[in-house]
């Protein structure tokens, strides 16, 4: 069971803005699908979600861009649980360029557990809260990515 789950993303063209690096919005399609194949990684697929008749929405995101990416890099994408309360949970994410070791952006967003029915927040049952370990230091995240 990942604490910290990590895909390795190489920059392609589609992702490049006029300005010759990412695109901010792509890194707000990482974080989504990051955290997706997170969670599916920890037995929450997206079918699973729906058989159960519950999912999340996004309450807010905040990034923080701190160094750009170019075409043709490779770069890793990381998330993490950084806690519950009974209905939503904040997730962490850091975009981190091997090559020089640079943090590119730092991320979080408070996902909200919400009936798919109602679209009301529900209370997150123990088993989906079991298969995530929370991961309250950051140090933790950069040893990982240093390797």
């Amino acid at each position: 069971m990942p604490r910290i789950f990590t895909r390795t993303l190489t920059i392609a063209p589609e992702d490049i803005d006029i300005q010759g690096h990412v695109n901010n919005l792509r890194y707000l399609a990482w974080m989504q699908d990051v955290a997706v194949a997170h969670s599916a990684a920890q037995g929450w697929s997206m079918e699973r979600y729906v058989a159960e008749q519950a999912g999340w929405v996004v309450r807010s995101h905040t990034i923080t861009y701190k160094r750009p990416a170019f075409l043709g890099e490779t770069i890793v994408a990381c998330t993490w649980i950084a806690g519950f309360s009974p209905r939503s949970s904040p997730r962490r994410y850091k975009f981190w360029r091997p090559a020089d070791q640079v943090v590119l952006a730092e991320a979080e967003t408070m996902w909200v557990f919400v009936n798919l029915a109602t679209g009301r927040p529900t209370k997150l049952p123990d088993e989906l809260r079991n298969a995530f370990e929370i991961v309250e230091d950051e140090a933790e995240v950069l040893a990982l990515l240093k390797g």
